[in-house]
């Protein structure tokens, strides 16, 4: 095979190691290669550095190991061009298992251009997504914390979230406090109300009698502590959030144009995809790259399982999330795309669909930097002409046995 990489090196990264494997041409027209390995150290990852620029390394590829590569690229990335490569695209013949013989696998497929480079954000990108993660793991666990709270009441008999729409809300707060502090009184705890709870008081009297006990009260006790770091911590990551995004707060507005997208959400989207499409080059790239297409698997003439890829869970998270919103927005494309494929193909294809099409959509809004424009609900109608859907709707009625005559109406 040619050599297209004259002067490059593979990593074998771990947690504690790295093997490099260093190929770089010899006077005598052949190849030579030199491996050693590393400590992953700040100190022994400078020195690695200093090592591959010593050897005029141009190209680096590394397994995606985990979470151990991000300090090596991060390291590498300024002094040289570092590729991070899918562990499915490096397999290597069997039997050849050690640290030393994949470092010189990977570095021999850069070598001849056998491998493809994946998609790592620039460092503001990577910082906003670290962030936006983190925020979202929050979110779900307060979501967990705010069902455990109403698993320990049900298991009192209190059933407050029969009565409240928000056993969070200000109202439920104040009667769970008082169910700590030693309040057993459904009389004095239904007084609690505020608003338009207020109007529910006779039916907050009966949903608070219950067997709330001591143990009881300590667990709602640790909840209620718990959400209320949860509630502090998220507001302090949404501001940090705010000023790491406020040099992409054009296109930020620009996805809140698609139906379904709120300001997290495109927040979550830049931090995932970025905003320089060229890094992709085509919008069904980058729903190739997200696992949010079709599957293509076809053998000796037969179409196998069109199962969506493996992709980022965080982005397919975000994706499933706009498109349920989509779906409920009534008078839109997407909203008529979904109630279209969900009564042929089921709910889960129909809301894969949708956010398909949100994800192209954000592809060119960043692209060209121009908003959202909604093709309308009666797009799969209008793009069809009107002898199409005659001829189509009488095969439907002939289909169910019955003989159609059609007359023109005055």
């Amino acid at each position: 095979m040619d050599t297209l990489i004259e002067r490059c090196a593979g990593l074998d990264v771990h947690k504690e190691t790295v093997v490099a494997c260093v190929r770089v041409p010899t006077r005598g027209g052949g190849r030579e290669q030199c491996v050693q390995t590393f400590g992953t150290t700040t100190a022994q990852l400078l020195a690695l550095r200093d090592w591959l620029v010593a050897h005029g390394v141009t190209r680096v590829g590394m397994e995606s190991t985990g979470v151990y590569w991000k300090p090596v690229y991060y390291v590498l990335e300024d002094a040289v061009e570092c590729w991070l490569l899918n562990a499915r695209h490096l397999r290597n013949v069997p039997g050849r298992k050690t640290d030393v013989a994949d470092a010189a696998w990977i570095c021999q497929l850069v070598e001849h251009g056998l491998v493809r480079p994946s998609f790592v954000p620039p460092k503001p990108i990577r910082e906003l997504r670290n962030l936006t993660r983190y925020r979202k793991a929050q979110i779900e666990e307060r979501t967990r914390e705010a069902q455990r709270l109403d698993k320990v009441l049900q298991d009192a008999g209190i059933k407050l979230s029969s009565v409240a729409s928000d056993v969070l809300g200000v109202s439920a707060r104040a009667m769970l406090r008082a169910l700590v502090a030693g309040t057993r009184d459904p009389e004095l705890l239904a007084e609690l109300a505020r608003g338009t709870l207020r109007k529910k008081i006779p039916a907050l009297r009966e949903a608070l009698h219950g067997r709330f006990g001591p143990h009881h009260a300590l667990l709602v006790g640790t909840i209620l502590a718990k959400l209320e770091f949860l509630d502090e911590a998220l507001a302090q990551l949404s501001a940090e959030i705010a000023q790491v995004i406020a040099p992409f707060t054009a296109e930020a507005v620009l996805l809140r144009t698609i139906p379904g997208v709120d300001r997290r959400t495109a927040e979550a989207l830049i931090a995932e995809i970025g905003v320089d499409m060229t890094r992709f080059g085509a919008a069904g790239r980058l729903a190739s790259w997200a696992g949010w297409c079709p599957g293509n698997h076809e053998s000796a003439g037969r179409q196998g399982s069109g199962k969506t890829r493996k992709g980022s869970k965080w982005l397919r998270t975000y994706l499933t999330e706009a498109a349920k919103a989509a779906a409920g927005a009534k008078g839109t494309y997407l909203a008529a795309q979904y109630a279209r494929l969900r009564g042929r193909r089921g709910s889960a294809r129909a809301t894969v669909a949708v956010g398909h099409s949100i994800l192209v959509a954000a592809y060119y809004i960043l692209d060209r930097h121009q908003p959202y424009r909604d093709l309308g609900p009666d797009y799969f109608r209008r793009r069809h002409s009107r002898e199409h859907q005659m001829r189509r709707l009488v095969r439907q009625i002939e289909a169910l046995g019955f003989r159609v005559t059609l007359e023109e109406a005055a």
